[in-house]
């Protein structure tokens, strides 16, 4: 057994200065399989190299041998036995020597930190570390790790559309739990660039300076919602790109104020004993869906509610009419079109509706760039992306540190270049 295993590991992890001197199989008492031992001794032609510089330097001492998790083989824990040199270096002076299976002082071998890292991709994070025999810390260190490996190697080039938005997470809704989120979402290549704390201007501002001046600066698209500290910083930083404001947070916008006309007169009407609130019961996601979506006896219910002289089905005529916008070829059509839905909503006397065609026409230029950058760009990519980094909070059952959440989505929407522990090419 101990010549098949050295013959596994010199095929597969051969460290140059270095050999397998020994293997042991250590069982429990009730003959169950506890660990492999795998001892490892420096070649005698091989010098010991500085762990700073990498250059060969004189012997000084040696430490007490000490383990390193390695892969499980055949599910059985691995751990490295390997005694460490400690060199006398001429510009670094007596440091331990260059490990090449390990960084630093971790006790996890790099392979291990891939291994775990490849792994918590697909289960969480506790169920990695027991399904592999070892510690949550061991597996947040492993990913910790790699982020940091992957964000140091990744290239930038190429980056024409960005996509910036916020997200919530937590529980609270104090000012830390919301994160600026900037995506690349070009049609060859969708992920997350940076992700910060808060949702502020200078956030923003931290977040395009982490890109780099010449990413910003080769910009063609940027996607956002109509938060004003964004577009105060993206017309600032990247003034050169064509800002494109999301169909989606538009159409959200609309189906607020639609819902907030049904609550209040809803209430209005039950107040006052009309009948009438009967028409509204069981209403909301069938006044909030498309009309060719809405079918059967839905379609019925909402044809009858229609026909009445509500605000509800006065503003729900508004919200349909609005999708005609999104429609059209032309930017003179388009424009003038706009024209048209905001003196109309502002006539409605609807104030929800009235506060949203406010907030259009004064967003009418970036607005008229969706038309612009019709058929190359969409926000749909970023409100994906969204969705991905809520799977992500859920399947861990919310973290307890920003630090661990930023790992996380990095290491599951970054795709980020991950290091070859055959050939190593991380050393």
């Amino acid at each position: 057994m101990q010549l098949q295993v050295r013959t596994v590991l010199n095929a597969i992890q051969r460290f140059p200065g270095f050999v397998f001197n020994d293997v042991r199989f250590q069982r429990h008492r009730d003959g169950r399989p506890r660990q492999i031992e795998i001892t490892i001794e420096p070649h005698r032609s091989s010098p010991a190299k500085c762990s700073r510089c990498l250059n060969p330097a004189p012997g000084y001492d040696r430490l007490p041998q000490r383990p390193w998790l390695f892969v499980p083989l055949w599910g059985i824990v691995t751990w490295f036995l390997y005694a460490a040199r400690r060199v006398n270096c001429p510009v670094h002076g007596v440091v331990i020597e260059h490990v090449p299976w390990s960084e630093g002082k971790r006790p996890v071998t790099i392979a291990m930190m891939c291994f775990l890292s490849r792994w918590a991709r697909r289960l969480s994070w506790r169920e990695t570390a027991r399904a592999f025999h070892t510690s949550w810390e061991c597996v947040y260190r492993s990913l910790e790790w790699f982020v940091q490996w992957g964000l140091a190697h990744r290239r930038l080039e190429g980056v024409e559309s960005i996509g910036v938005d916020e997200i919530h997470w937590g529980k609270s809704k104090r000012a830390d739990k919301f994160l600026t989120v900037i995506y690349q979402i070009d049609p060859d290549c969708r992920r997350l660039l940076w992700v910060g704390k808060r949702r502020t201007q200078a956030t923003l501002r931290r977040g395009l300076a982490a890109l780099g001046e010449d990413v910003v600066k080769g910009l063609r698209f940027v996607c956002s919602d109509m938060w004003r500290p964004y577009l105060n910083v993206i017309a600032a930083k990247a003034g050169q790109a064509l800002h494109v404001l999301d169909r989606f947070h538009i159409t959200s916008h609309l189906n607020q104020a639609l819902d907030k006309v049904r609550r209040a007169e809803s209430g209005r009407l039950r107040a006052r004993g009309s009948a009438q609130a009967e028409r509204l019961t069981n209403m909301r996601w069938k006044l909030l869906r498309r009309t060719s979506r809405v079918r059967g006896s839905a379609r019925r219910q909402l044809g009858r509610l229609l026909r009445t002289r509500l605000e509800t089905a006065r503003a729900w005529g508004l919200k349909d009419l609005f999708e005609h916008f999104w429609t059209y070829k032309s930017l003179r059509c388009a424009s003038d079109f706009l024209d048209y839905w905001t003196w109309r909503a502002l006539r409605s006397r609807i104030e929800p509706m009235k506060k949203v065609a406010r907030m259009l026409r004064s967003h009418q230029p970036l607005l008229m760039n969706w038309f612009k950058a019709k058929g190359e760009i969409s926000g749909g990519a970023v409100e994906g992306l969204n969705n991905k980094i809520r799977v992500v909070t859920r399947r861990s059952y919310g973290f307890r540190t920003y630090e661990a959440m930023e790992i996380a989505l990095y290491h599951t929407l970054g795709r980020l270049p991950e290091p070859d522990v055959l050939s190593h090419k991380f050393c």
